[in-house]
């Protein structure tokens, strides 16, 4: 299974202000390439600050959702899932089910646990013009470099 890590960042490399802030920020081409691309992968995985933030389900995609008090009752077949499970078993059960790829798109705590331990297969970051100076970084508490290697790279729009 491919596992691919989706977000926008600004140069400094910031994913929002603070929690629960709603991705305004980033621009239409972004939200437009955002969408084409996890509705591609048919699957996105998010924690549960992230699903919070959008306030329902991505349609015409699998919504997982992480969070350490799954509740059952909530899940509703083919649309969205409340998982505690490990990154490791979560996309084991996912390729078990046939879903050939899997978007990971956010936020910084999801992003950071899938590559510390090494699923995350490529990066697709949308870098924003803009400069936050504070606020959430896209990882956090690594514990070793991670070497990567630029695949291509798309012009969205005159700055993006």
């Amino acid at each position: 299974m491919k596992v691919i890590l989706i977000a926008a960042q600004t140069l400094d490399g910031r994913i929002a202000h603070t929690s629960g802030e709603p991705a305004t920020w980033t621009s239409k081409e972004d939200k437009r390439f955002f969408v084409e691309e996890t509705k591609k992968h048919g699957v996105v995985i998010m924690g549960r600050r992230t699903y919070e933030t959008i306030g329902r389900p991505l349609p015409e995609r699998l919504n997982i959702v992480l969070t350490t008090r799954p509740a059952v009752e909530n899940n509703q077949e083919g649309i969205i899932e409340f998982t505690n499970a490990a990154p490791r078993k979560l996309i084991a059960d996912l390729s078990q089910r046939g879903f050939p790829s899997v978007a990971v798109i956010g936020g910084a705590s999801v992003y950071s646990q899938f590559l510390r331990e090494g699923l995350i297969d490529e990066l697709m970051i949308t870098i924003e013009p803009k400069l936050f100076g504070r606020g959430i970084p896209i990882v956090e508490g690594l514990t070793r470099d991670i070497e990567l290697e630029l695949i291509a790279t798309r012009q969205l729009n005159t700055h993006t």
